[in-house]
């Protein structure tokens, strides 16, 4: 790689990372090939609002994504992934990218809470047999709390084992104990373990993908190997996949054209949702 496509990769990486995530990574992308809805409401507060990509040339199949996006649990917001809607859209997957309440606003588990409702009216709109559940860091954290033996969705009305599969992208899964304020704040305490996806990796479990980076030091892969390996034990499917020299933000970048090439990690995400 040259010197300077690596500067432009950090500086857009840099973006990525930075207060106003994605901005300049979404001038890049394509505005044909879907239709955006915006802000449509699946709750009766000012977060509860998601946004729908519908592909022009709809898979045969009609499967469908509902991404969460990362921001620790306290920052993040739908329009900034952009990329990864027009990534998904434009192989014919309609994607749902839905906002949910933060802290300070809120604490565990009003956030779940949220991602249980968008998961719902995602899934009266495409059918919860065609819709995946998916998510990047404190969005896979959602993302897999939903598909997980939690009663999340149950309360929701959405029998979670009809969904086709959970895929987690460098989630934090088994990550106690909390050492930062902030996240003791946002969880109730240090070591509550049923803030943890892995104490609910019990049977019955749908199919699982996770995505993880070796460069990762915002979320260890430990994460992913531990969560993959409670699925398997629990007699579910889980396919763990670690990207060498890969971090956090490479590996959610990579949805984009511009930085396809960093990570596989939009490859690996279409094949598992063709195989299920």
């Amino acid at each position: 790689m040259t010197l300077a496509r690596r500067g432009l990769i950090a500086s857009v990486l840099g973006l990525l990372g930075g207060c106003s995530p994605a901005a300049l990574l979404n001038t890049t992308v394509s505005r044909s090939g879907y239709r955006l809805e915006a802000d449509i409401p699946y709750g009766n507060l000012p977060r509860q609002k998601l946004d729908v990509y519908t592909p022009e040339q709809p898979r045969a199949d009609a499967k469908s994504v509902i991404f969460f996006y990362g921001g620790s649990w306290d920052s993040g917001a739908k329009g900034d992934y952009l990329f990864v809607g027009q990534a998904l859209a434009a192989l014919g997957i309609t994607t749902i990218i839905p906002d949910y309440r933060v802290y300070p606003e809120v604490r565990y588990p009003a956030f779940l809470d949220d991602g249980a409702a968008a998961t719902a009216w995602a899934a009266n709109k495409v059918g919860t047999e065609k819709l995946f559940v998916a998510g990047h860091s404190a969005g896979a954290y959602i993302a897999i709390m939903m598909v997980a033996n939690t009663p999340y969705l149950a309360a929701a009305g959405v029998d979670r084992m009809k969904l086709p599969g959970g895929i987690g992208i460098a989630g934090p899964y088994d990550f106690l104990p909390l050492t930062s304020r902030r996240l003791q704040e946002i969880f109730g305490g240090p070591n509550r373990r049923e803030t943890q996806p892995i104490e609910y990796a019990r049977a019955p479990l749908p199919p699982l993908l996770l995505l993880h980076g070796t460069a990762d030091t915002t979320v260890k892969p430990f994460n992913s190997e531990r969560l993959a390996a409670a699925w398997r034990k629990a007699g579910a499917r889980a396919e763990l996949k670690l990207y060498p020299e890969v971090d956090h933000i490479d590996i959610v970048g990579s949805f984009s054209a511009l930085l396809r090439k960093r990570a596989p990690t939009l490859d690996d995400t279409i094949s598992f949702i063709d195989r299920m």
